[in-house]
This record gives C-alpha cells, sequence and structure tokens, in this order.
C-alpha cells in the first residue's frame, strides 16, 4: 500500500470517525477554505485506488468506506517511519523520543511497566 501525504491522511481521519461518507459529507467536515468539490473527488477516487477506501453505488452516488482501520495504519506508519529513519531499532527511537523530550517520565514509567509485565511468565 503507498503512503499517504499530509492531505490523505487528513481524508482518511474522516473517513475513520464518520466510517462511510459521500464526496459532500467530507467536504463539510474540512475546514475553509475549502477546496472544490472536483478536487476532493479525485483525491477520494485516489484513495480507492491506493486501496484506502472502497464505496458502493447507489445510481450515480458514491458511498465511501475505509478498508483500513486507523489502528492498521498508525502501526504500519510507524513502523515505516522506524525501519526508514531508526535503521529499525526501536531503541534507537525510544532514545531519539527521550532526547528530544517526547516522551515524560511518567511515560517512561508506563512502557517500563509495559516491559516488566511482557517478562512474567503467564499462569495457567
Amino acid at each position: 500500500m503507498e503512503e499517504l501525504n499530509n492531505n490523505e491522511e487528513r481524508i482518511m481521519r474522516i473517513f475513520w470517525r464518520l466510517e462511510k461518507a459521500l464526496v459532500r459529507d467530507v467536504l463539510d467536515e474540512l475546514p475553509d477554505p475549502k477546496p472544490p468539490y472536483t478536487t476532493l473527488a479525485s483525491a477520494i477516487k485516489l484513495l480507492e485506488k491506493k486501496g484506502y477506501l472502497d464505496h458502493k453505488a447507489y445510481g450515480t452516488t458514491h458511498q465511501y468506506f475505509p478498508l483500513i482501520t486507523q489502528a492498521d495504519y498508525s502501526k504500519r506508519s510507524v513502523n515505516q517511519l522506524v525501519k526508514n529513519y531508526f535503521e529499525g531499532s526501536v531503541g534507537n527511537f525510544l532514545s531519539f523520543m527521550v532526547k528530544e523530550n517526547k516522551i515524560s517520565d511518567k511515560e517512561i514509567e508506563g512502557l517500563q511497566r509495559m516491559i516488566d509485565d511482557m517478562d512474567k511468565p503467564t499462569e495457567s
């Protein structure tokens, strides 16, 4: 699946929130200045071509819906980020986040608890 640009991600966030929508529904959700209807329709068609959306036809009207969940997209995006910019190392990524003060002490403690819980043997 091709990566999305910022505009495409913004459109997908609307579809994830609405679950299904007509082009005019998405247009209503966009902030001003709104793009022309035809520009938005073309972007939605491209998202369909890329495999992110599908549609149901009601005569000449198309109702679009996501084919990928926001959680799956987020997971794939983060994995791609780690692969492309941090040599595939989650440790390098977390180190960067700590150095840039993007992770609070409380979040670090939460991560440590998750790691500790993963290391505990499961009881049967």
